[in-house]
């Protein structure tokens, strides 16, 4: 059973926020975006010291976890530690911006580690504009030594956010179906971990079948789907207590329900006498409102960020297209107007995009769109290529990709990726198992 991660090695206090803060960037300190393409920000992350301005294992450990958070976002480029002409020894200890200034670097990261007692440590670290040769923000803080990689993901999403003017997404996670078994008997068990892949753990031992997980926007709460006995059940899951709810059966779903904005309610597609319909459902008195009456198929809603509209998809107009209603069912109005057909729509955490799953010509897509239909771009292809996960910053999308059917009786590779919105960055998670149908968190209380 899942532990809370803040009772079991998350005791942060925050000591000292924003040391020096300067109020203006230098104007070559900001991420420059050209043609849709992320060009990279120079930057220098040296290893966090210790005590005596030595090396320090966690503080290589820290450094290590930011610079792959940065450059891996595809908006930073780290200068290697070798070519550094003089590392820095303490964060508070003002660096010598002309020993950086000849590698073309435009922010340095610096930072030290210093032991409390056994348990606890103290992390500070600083970000210094080397072209106007200033700190722009620093944080102290005393932390249970157990927490140092969540501490390397808070300090990347600091940086991140001071030098790309977006929020970070690095202190999030991962929900996700782990696949394992031979095709005709496949074992599917939900499984977490930090949005890198590293803290995984199982949530369930595979004794029955679970689809879909969906993230609450508000809370650490999942909602999936989960076969028992043939019978289609949706429960939550608590991820800081452990506890489970069911929220009833559904013979007629095939895809867990998604969260409102608000966290409480869920919106779900349910199939009955041969149609389906999108409902909602009220968490606190699990009152159910139908807000689709058609004879086609409709599904996979998800809603805007703002709770005023929904987006799914149907076949109404006899192929499968998306569409966009208000929350309250009506003004119905289609906005895919390209070839093929599109599927399981997911709305952005900040309303400008919707991402999709679109089908042309035997192949799978991951796309973006503007809410009026305008705007497509497609982002990444395969065999199989479905279920976009929104970062909660919207600059990250995470999917599953499977590779074509074998014929020995084996299953295809199925594997999760991300890629940036710009499209040019696509990057495998590593999982223990195949893994499929990932859903992402929002950032991690304090």
């Amino acid at each position: 059973m899942y532990k809370s991660f803040q009772l079991l090695i998350f005791q942060i206090i925050i000591v000292l926020i924003t040391l020096i803060s300067s109020l203006a960037f230098s104007e070559d300190l900001r991420i420059k975006i050209n043609s849709g393409q992320v060009e990279p920000l120079p930057i220098a992350i040296a290893n966090f010291t210790g005590e005596d301005g030595g090396s320090s294992e966690i503080g290589m450990q820290i450094s290590t976890v930011v610079s792959n958070n940065l450059v891996g976002s595809g908006q930073f480029k780290a200068i290697e530690s070798a070519a550094f002409i003089a590392p820095p020894t303490n964060p508070s200890v003002r660096p010598n911006f002309m020993d950086w200034t000849p590698l073309g670097i435009k922010a340095l990261i610096t930072g030290s580690i210093k032991n409390i007692n056994n348990q606890q440590i103290e992390v500070e670290f600083r970000l210094w504009d080397v072209i106007a040769e200033t700190d722009l923000i620093g944080l102290r803080l005393s932390v249970n030594s157990r927490a140092w990689r969540r501490v390397a993901h808070i300090i990347s999403d600091e940086i991140f956010e001071r030098l790309s003017g977006d929020s970070g997404y690095f202190d999030t996670r991962i929900v996700y179906v782990a696949e394992s078994g031979p095709q005709n008997k496949r074992i599917k068990r939900l499984a977490i971990m930090d949005q890198d892949g590293e803290n995984h753990q199982f949530l369930t031992d595979g004794s029955f079948l679970v689809l879909t997980p969906r993230f609450s926007p508000t809370s650490q709460e999942i909602t999936y789907l989960a076969y028992f006995k043939n019978e289609p059940r949706v429960y939550i899951f608590n991820l800081e207590t452990g506890q489970q709810e069911l929220l009833g059966s559904f013979p007629g779903m095939t895809f867990a329900p998604r969260f409102s904005p608000s966290g409480e309610k869920i919106i779900m597609s349910l199939a009955e006498k041969g149609v389906t319909d999108i409902y909602t459902m009220d968490l606190n008195n699990q009152k159910v409102e139908r807000l689709t009456k058609s004879p086609s198929i409709d599904t996979s809603p998800s809603f805007s960020p703002d709770g005023k509209k929904i987006i799914f998809n149907s076949d109404r107009g006899g192929t499968q297209q998306l569409y966009i209603m208000d929350s309250n069912g009506r003004n119905v109005k289609r906005i895919s107007f390209g070839k093929g057909r599109y599927a399981t729509p997911v709305w952005a955490p900040k309303g400008e995009l919707i991402a999709f799953t679109k089908m042309l010509k035997n192949k799978f897509y991951i796309g973006v769109m503007s809410p009026d239909g305008s705007g497509e771009r497609l982002l990444a292809q395969g065999y199989l290529v479905e279920g976009p996960t929104w970062a909660p910053n919207g600059r990250v999308l995470m999917y599953f990709k499977q590779e074509a059917p074998i014929d020995d009786g084996k299953s295809a590779s199925v594997n999760l990726f991300k890629i940036d919105i710009t499209g040019f960055r696509e990057t495998r998670i590593v999982t223990p198992t195949d893994g499929s149908d990932p859903a992402w968190s929002p950032l991690l209380p304090n």
